[in-house]
């Protein structure tokens, strides 16, 4: 099953939180769908769908009591007829345009509370790990992320389906942010969590002529990060030779990255890698391959 990219604000920026539900639907056949859910907050993983029931299972131990049993109730009732809904219209025009089965259909939606208090809501839908459409909140209007037969009619479809149009609307430009400053309060302690990065470099010789030298930075939160190769003091700009890796999640809820500079063997130069990060404060971490390292 293949994750669909999708564009939505960035979580990285100042504001005061980005709460996000994730679904994946595989279309077996026209009686027969597997669904999985997850909730966000930031990338702390709040719940997840028991893919039986459509029935919320709580991953924080504070989450729960953020909010009133009776809310939970609505949220959980909202959410299966969400998936009632979604599957019904997605089966129909899958028989309708002769799509073939199995497929993934998948949607991502949430909204950012801003720090002055405006916010900003998002959805999007993917078809077989492509952005399909998207759902501008304000307008309450669908756009095309991909211009095809089935996107067009799927696009006039929902337009046309105001109840499940103004459905989505309530639960992700009220609901969600209503209930999302009950989350940030309960989970303050989980968002504001620091840990610092621990970065090494090593080298590799892939041919004579050439060394990588590589940073390896991991075990930090939160994610924004920055990590620079310095060449005597001066910072190395982008270019084929340097190449870093996206930022990549842990096991226990901290990421790490790579970061690869290719130089000649013996250029005479001083390298250090350079990483800023949140935890760090105003410091910056130094991690040096200097001219005592041997050159492979």
């Amino acid at each position: 099953m293949t994750l669909f990219t999708i564009k939505f604000p960035q979580c990285s920026q100042p504001h005061s939180g980005c709460p996000s539900s994730l679904h994946t639907t595989t279309f077996q056949n026209t009686s027969f769908v597997d669904t999985e859910g997850l909730g966000l907050l930031e990338d702390i993983e709040l719940g997840s769908l028991d893919k039986h029931t459509w029935s919320i299972h709580f991953c924080q131990p504070w989450v729960r009591s953020a909010l009133p049993r009776a809310d939970w109730d609505t949220i959980e009732n909202l959410i299966k007829i969400y998936l009632q809904k979604f599957n019904h219209l997605i089966n129909e025009g899958a028989m309708e345009w002769d799509v073939p089965y199995p497929f993934v259909a998948q949607c991502m939606a949430g909204c950012v509370l801003y720090p002055n208090r405006t916010s900003q809501a998002f959805a999007y839908v993917g078809y077989n790990g492509q952005d399909f459409l998207t759902f501008d909140t304000k307008n309450a209007t669908w756009t095309l992320s991909q211009n095809t037969t089935l996107s067009r009619y799927v696009q006039s479809f929902l337009q046309n389906y105001t109840a499940f149009s103004e459905m989505v609307e309530m639960i992700f430009n009220d609901t969600c942010v209503d209930e999302m400053e009950m989350l940030l309060h309960y989970g303050r302690a989980a968002l504001e969590r620091q840990e610092l990065p621990v970065a090494t470099v090593f080298a590799r010789t892939p041919s004579p002529d050439q060394l990588l030298l590589v940073c390896h930075v991991t075990g930090f939160y939160p994610r924004p990060i920055s990590v620079a190769w310095l060449r005597d003091g001066q910072e190395v700009p982008p270019g084929p030779a340097l190449n870093t890796s996206p930022i990549l999640p842990n096991a226990d809820l901290t990421y790490q990255l790579r970061s690869v500079l290719a130089v000649a063997p013996r250029d005479g130069h001083s390298y250090v890698c350079r990483v800023r990060h949140q935890s760090l404060g105003t410091r910056s971490l130094l991690i040096p391959w200097g001219r005592r390292h041997p050159w492979g």
